[in-house]
């Protein structure tokens, strides 16, 4: 079938689909094996156009699209976010995972101290950032079911209050660390007490790191596509989402975020 002139006129004009563009995402905190798994999701899956990740010395990077943001930090790991060099992104994700020493490149990375958030997630405010996801370590048993489901805590609904149109914050269960006990008596009642260790539910169990990883970032995805507003994810949740494939963690996930 030929063609009329009108018609090769038309197709020309007509546009070709766009594809959205990836957005632009800084990391704070691309330390410890939670960091290394969230940044081999961006990366590996190109969730990004481009991810820059907070260092306090410059990285000679090997990945294409990486790149370090050199911040000022003094002995200390205080910050003067106002003196910190602005930075265009659109996306940023904030971990508190300590660097792992044994590796050269995360003692050059800047990870924030839980105390440093608020100022923090401002700077990355007045970058910019419109969507902002916080991977916070939960403490098991210290929340109420109540405040596990909501913004527990001040420095939370400061969060909340900057007005970044999307905020996701994953609590994720901690694993108790090893406490030391100087006196006799205090290991024999430690011991005694041991036994109530097994007793954590399961949905308060550690999530592997990978899957923490696979978590945030399937909710990301979600939220970019449109919806907006704050998402606090339980650590009963993430552990629910983590038992099984990608497509139920997936199912899992929509079905969360449906309901708002």
């Amino acid at each position: 079938m030929q063609l009329s002139p009108q018609q090769a006129l038309a197709a020309t004009r007509t546009r070709a689909p766009t594809t959205p563009a990836l957005p632009r995402v800084l990391v704070a905190g691309a330390t410890g094996v939670l960091g290394n798994a969230v940044m081999r999701r961006l990366v590996g899956m190109q969730r990004a156009s481009h991810v820059q990740v907070l260092a306090t010395l410059p990285i000679g990077q090997g990945i294409r699209h990486v790149s370090a943001h050199v911040v000022a930090v003094n002995h200390n790991s205080d910050a003067d976010f106002a003196r910190w060099p602005p930075v265009q992104a659109d996306l940023a994700v904030v971990m508190f995972d300590p660097p792992r020493m044994f590796y050269g490149r995360e003692r050059a990375l800047w990870t924030p101290a839980p105390a440093q958030l608020p100022a923090l997630c401002a700077w990355l405010k007045s970058c910019g950032v419109h969507t902002l996801a916080v991977v916070l370590p939960h403490a098991q048993g210290t929340l109420p079911e109540s405040l596990q489901r909501g913004l527990a805590s001040l420095d939370e609904l400061a969060l909340a209050a900057l007005g970044f149109e999307r905020l996701l914050i994953v609590r994720t269960a901690q694993k108790p660390g090893a406490v030391q006990h100087r006196h006799f008596l205090d290991k024999t009642a430690a011991w005694m007490m041991g036994i109530f260790s097994y007793m954590v539910p399961s949905s308060e169990q550690p999530v592997r790191a990978t899957k923490v990883a696979q978590f945030t970032d399937m909710v990301l995805q979600e939220l970019v596509q449109g919806k907006k507003g704050s998402f606090i994810a339980a650590p009963a949740l993430v552990w629910q989402a983590a038992q099984g494939d990608a497509a139920h963690m997936r199912c899992t996930v929509r079905e969360w975020l449906l309901p708002g």
